[in-house]
């Protein structure tokens, strides 16, 4: 309790400046968490498809043509050539979005620490959380269900 007075008290006697650093370093924080969850996604995206292909070309003649974008430019090649550079890539997207994931974590803790270090509030998350135990206590929450009338 002592300790949420003395943030309260502290945060009162920031100049304005001092809040707009503190709110600038959070907006910072949050976008490069965001700028990490785009990338990841762009990467299994990729992944998705190099597992869509890699699944095709498995069940196809190793002697058979298939062509491969490099560098912008159309080749031709055989599917014995083409599918262990494709396993290969998989392989190493898996460990880059592992990575990345791991950064995300990190980043996500450092993103909370600071905001509890210095008191930040986000309108409508605040409220989000007194909204949701009043509901708790009436009709169980049906969001996201799908149900059928048709048997």
């Amino acid at each position: 309790m002592a300790g949420k007075q003395q943030q309260q008290s502290a945060a009162k006697t920031l100049t304005k400046s001092e809040g707009e650093e503190i709110v600038q370093k959070f907006q910072t924080l949050r976008n490069e968490q965001r700028s990490l969850m785009a990338k990841i996604s762009e990467l299994e995206q990729d992944l998705n498809e190099h597992k869509i292909v890699i699944e095709t070309l498995q069940d196809v003649s190793p002697d058979r043509k298939c062509f491969r974008m490099v560098g912008g430019v159309l080749v031709e090649r055989t599917v014995n050539e083409v599918l262990p550079a494709l396993t290969n890539n998989r392989d190493q997207l898996t460990k880059v979005i592992d990575s990345l994931n791991e950064k995300l974590v990190s980043k996500g803790k450092e993103v909370n620490e600071y905001k509890e270090k210095h008191g930040i509030r986000i309108r409508g998350q605040d409220d989000l959380k007194e909204v949701q135990p009043q509901q708790s206590n009436s009709a169980p929450n049906m969001q996201g269900v799908l149900v059928s009338n048709k048997s």
